[in-house]
């Protein structure tokens, strides 16, 4: 496909279909690096109902950096993946100590900080700053796919990354990038899923009867009080439950104390 043919395609869908965010709306350093953090691993139509709640109760740097965990995870409850709330938290302090509460606006600085991987980085710095860099979601992953590689398989992000770079509106990276994730997600709904093409498709494990679903639960019951390793045994009776609890102390999610065998937040 001719990239002024692509380009039209993806604009005009936008003109037309772009979604309503908040943080499309009310765009600050901050807000995008919440709402992209959120979105790492949750459906848009979830961050929607929950992304308010938590830019209400921690409005900035400060407030999340001195968040309490039960605190914390209360108001991340639904969003699932709960360390990404401690990382936010890790992140918020970094931010402040080292970089005077102003969010970098270099990729690399910001994939130094807790839960932020590279193409995260990438994308606040594009929605943060209007930066033109260069980075693949699975929305974006889906396009290029779809209009670039219609007859072949097994695709690698290596294959599409210069696409992705030559096609980049410079000027406008922010909306362009909004754009393509639009369009992404009404190609999911229309297409068989392009994606499955692409080298680093890994189809989603079950949640139902997951460790990470014991994990959720756990710390559901604990936010609302301690219990004692006998009480969580009768509602988890098998070893998911040593599991979570192993992963969930590790993770500096909950303490138990030994002397009166009390598990809490």
């Amino acid at each position: 496909m001719q990239d002024t043919l692509f380009k039209q395609i993806i604009w005009n869908f936008y003109k037309k279909n772009k979604r309503a965010m908040p943080w499309r709306e009310d765009i600050s350093p901050y807000s995008i690096f919440i709402s992209e953090v959120m979105l790492q691993q949750t459906q848009v139509a979830r961050v929607l109902i929950k992304y308010p709640q938590f830019i209400i109760r921690f409005p900035d740097f400060k407030s999340l950096a001195q968040a309490e965990t039960p605190t914390l995870l209360s108001q991340w409850q639904g969003m699932g993946y709960n360390r990404r709330a401690l990382y936010l938290r890790s992140a918020s302090q970094i931010i402040i100590a080292k970089y005077d509460s102003l969010l970098p606006d270099d990729p690399v600085l910001l994939d130094e900080l807790p839960g932020i991987g590279y193409a995260t980085a990438c994308s606040i710095t594009a929605f943060a700053y209007n930066t033109p860099v260069t980075f693949i979601e699975t929305n974006i992953r889906r396009v290029f796919i779809h209009h670039y590689f219609k007859d072949k398989e097994n695709i690698s992000d290596k294959d599409l990354l210069p696409l992705v770079e030559r096609t980049v509106d410079k000027k406008k990276a922010r909306e362009w990038y909004w754009a393509l994730m639009d369009y992404g997600a009404h190609l999911g709904k229309i297409v068989d899923n392009p994606n499955k093409k692409s080298q680093h498709y890994v189809k989603q494990k079950k949640f139902v009867g997951s460790v990470r679903e014991v994990r959720g639960g756990i710390l559901k019951l604990l936010l609302k009080k301690p219990h004692s390793l006998e009480e969580l045994k009768k509602i988890y009776s098998d070893e998911r439950l040593f599991t979570a609890l192993e992963q969930l102390v590790k993770e500096g999610f909950i303490d138990i104390k030994r002397g009166n065998n009390s598990i809490k937040l």
